[in-house]
């Protein structure tokens, strides 16, 4: 397997002609659907009620989402409700959330998710409870259609829309085709004027806020003016911190099981690892579409007793202790909150040199970005640094000392300064990372 090759089950591009008139009408499809939006943008601007600023200098906050982890979506609301300028969050979801401090579930009713679907429901409720309670900043996870709908939801009700661009530029790119969302994710070929079209809609938000500096470059550099602001997800001291156990796994990897993580790459490491190291132990955490697959090929790959796949855990810090080497081989990524807990646990990344993870990851000092993303790329630094102790002590410290910085109470305080701004001000200076954002 290469860095261009999937494991089996990926999804197939369409290459015989009834595919390629599924792939025009859904590319035309796609067209109208976001074509239309933006017009319902512009109709709805011209009667749009003026934004309220809120009375006691604490916003209530309406926001939606779908997630995959508790611990993901507790980083980015704790700090957030944690802000003193934060009265209230109100959490549109189909799942249940984990208790939080000023955050309130609101889940749509079960006969409407059988009514409607899922997703339906959940928009239809945030659209609700935002025109019944009108709070003063609504928001999404995701630009589609989280994000989409948040935007066109605030100029209804005269409120500031926010945007949480987790994927970065991805969510945009070739039309979508590299997003998430299951619609636009089955765009077999880029497609130009539907990504155009996309980057005009990030334009509508009062408020964008980027998990890293290079999401915010690319939307600038196509003439976004929206005001940026650069937030990591806050994490707990508490829980992510080193420990001197003896560890038990030598590679981890954290992350969803689906195509973009490329998680095909690192079995492929571990292979070329094994060879030199018999005795190498690997741990995949996280689950996703792609987990029978790669499960599959670990068996061919005749790794299957080095490799355990440990499926979607709570505990992921205790994971990340008993390891000693951190990995992501992604195609993609924001500022992985993943790799900001590795490195709080004190472990050296080795990742993809893509998306922001420069951020954080700084080039043999606490560990190193992978360029040409092949396997032997990748298995020559897990080698380099599991036979150097010495090394692998000092980039793990200085991993901890990098990612002392998105802790709880200092990413609270980002949020303070962005509530407290005017609309039109920007803070990407305040990136944790400390190396800004333009």
């Amino acid at each position: 397997m290469n860095a261009k090759e999937t494991v089996p089950g990926a999804i197939p591009r369409a290459n015989s002609r009834p595919e390629a008139v599924s792939q025009a009408i859904l590319r035309g499809g796609l067209h109208l659907l976001v074509s239309a939006y933006l017009a319902l943008m512009r109709l709805v601007g011209f009667v749009r009620p003026g934004t309220r600023p809120p009375e006691d200098g604490r916003f209530d906050i309406l926001l939606t989402g779908t997630f995959y982890s508790d611990n993901w979506l507790m980083s980015h609301l704790r700090p957030l409700a944690m802000s003193g300028r934060c009265a209230r969050i109100r959490m549109v979801s189909t799942t249940p959330l984990p208790p939080m401090e000023k955050v309130e579930a609101v889940h749509p009713p079960a006969w409407l998710i059988r009514v409607l679907g899922g997703v339906p429901a959940r928009l239809a409720t945030f659209f609700w409870t935002g025109i019944r309670a009108r709070p003063n900043i609504v928001g999404g996870f995701h630009l589609l259609f989280n994000g989409l709908a948040a935007a066109l939801l605030g100029r209804m009700i005269g409120a500031r829309s926010l945007y949480f661009c987790v994927g970065g530029p991805a969510e945009v790119l070739g039309g979508g085709r590299s997003s998430e969302n299951r619609l636009f994710a089955r765009l077999s070929a880029p497609d130009p004027a539907l990504e155009r079209k996309l980057i005009r809609s990030v334009a509508n938000f009062d408020l964008v806020i980027a998990m890293g500096s290079r999401a915010v470059q690319f939307f600038r550099q196509r003439g976004v003016n929206a005001s940026f602001h650069v937030v990591s997800g806050g994490l707990d001291a508490s829980r992510f911190r080193a420990d001197a156990a003896h560890p038990q796994y030598d590679l981890i990897l954290v992350g969803r099981l689906a195509e973009i993580k490329r998680i095909d790459i690192f079995l492929e490491s571990v292979k070329h690892v094994h060879r030199k190291l018999p005795a190498v132990t690997a741990v995949v955490v996280g689950d996703g579409p792609q987990r029978k697959a790669l499960e599959a090929a670990a068996r061919a790959l005749g790794i299957e007793t080095s490799v355990t796949f440990a499926g979607h855990r709570q505990d992921v810090e205790s994971f990340l202790k008993k390891s000693r080497l951190f990995a992501l081989t992604s195609d993609s990524e924001g500022l992985s909150l993943s790799l900001m807990e590795a490195m709080l646990c004190g472990l050296p990344a080795v990742v993809s040199r893509v998306g922001d993870l420069g951020d954080l990851v700084e080039e043999g000092v606490n560990g190193y970005l992978i360029a040409e993303r092949t396997p032997e790329a990748f298995a020559t630094r897990f080698v380099e640094l599991l036979t150097d102790g010495e090394s692998l002590a000092e980039l793990g410290d200085a991993a901890r000392r990098s990612a002392s910085r998105f802790e709880l109470a200092a990413v609270s305080r980002l949020w303070d300064g962005i509530l407290a701004e005017s609309p039109g001000a920007d803070t990407t200076g305040l990136v944790p990372s400390g190396r800004g954002a333009s």
